[in-house]
């Protein structure tokens, strides 16, 4: 009979949100995976737990996964988290999560906190059709593409934020997606330092534009359904056309990925390069 992988989501900091049952569970597993043992251990003590751990985090999942795989085949009980929040989200454990899925091992949840869900639900946004969205790509071709698809959402997006690149994600986003859109920055959430910052991405991006500690979820409003129907000038295509060039995109790539956004047929995009010299 094979065993259960039992993703326990953690505190994100208020170590009184683990449910008793993800305590429980804790206590009960015949091993922990964690991201960071050392985290993980004080986790542990807290509730009393005398099990053994094992790593796994992004530098070692893909080696972990078969080891791991026997353990589950031969009918342990091994519960997944990560430093903080639940595993998977924008941290380790989704190849071991997909490898299991693939081998019919038994997959539990114990749901909990969530940074995503606890922003949003703060934020004042609607909440009604959300897209989670992760880091930014930190720089190049994949950054400007996916800026370009956010500028162009129109459900409210939730993204995660390092703390030291605060400033030029906000900023690099209010270019994207216009200064005035609505966004809430939440800081240390759970936390004693808990802040909501709530304004428009240009007033967002100045405030963190000195610097900022913290682990840090954006919310951010959707682009206006008036402001989606309507057409982007010729210039703004030639601009967004120029924008993914120069990142590294072919012309006949960086035509079919504006034209995409836009809802536009590509060779009015490509008329729009044609006429302002784009050749």
């Amino acid at each position: 009979m094979t065993g259960t992988l039992v993703v326990v989501a953690t505190p994100i900091g208020n170590l009184e949100d683990l449910s008793p049952r993800a305590a429980r569970t804790l206590r009960e597993v015949d091993l922990v995976l964690a991201e960071d043992t050392r985290r993980t251990g004080r986790l542990l003590a807290h509730v009393g737990s005398q099990v053994g751990q094992r790593a796994l985090h992004e530098h070692n999942e893909r080696e972990q996964v078969g080891e791991v795989l026997d353990r589950l085949r031969e009918g342990a009980r091994i519960a997944l988290v990560s430093d903080a929040g639940t595993p998977a989200v924008s941290d380790p454990g989704y190849r071991l999560l997909r490898a299991c899925a693939d081998a019919g091992v038994r997959i539990e949840p114990i749901p909990g906190p969530s940074a995503a869900m606890a922003a949003l639900v703060v934020s004042g946004l609607p909440t009604d059709r959300v897209a989670f969205d992760g880091f930014l790509p930190r720089k190049g071709a994949a950054r400007h593409r996916r800026l370009i698809e956010l500028g162009d959402e129109t459900r409210t997006m939730v993204l995660y934020v390092a703390p030291h690149r605060a400033a030029t994600d906000l900023g690099d986003l209010a270019e994207a997606c216009g200064a005035d859109r609505p966004a809430a920055l939440c800081r240390e959430l759970t936390k004693l330092h808990e802040d909501v910052m709530r304004g428009s991405l240009a007033e967002l991006a100045a405030s963190v534009d000195a610097g900022v500690r913290g682990e840090l979820t954006l919310v951010l409003s959707g682009r206006r359904l008036d402001m989606a129907a309507a057409t982007p000038t010729a210039q703004e295509l030639v601009d967004r056309v120029r924008g993914l060039i120069a990142t590294g995109s072919t012309k006949k790539a960086a035509i079919a990925q504006v034209a995409a956004a836009a809802d536009l047929p590509k060779r009015e995009v490509y008329q729009a390069v044609l006429d302002a010299g784009g050749g």
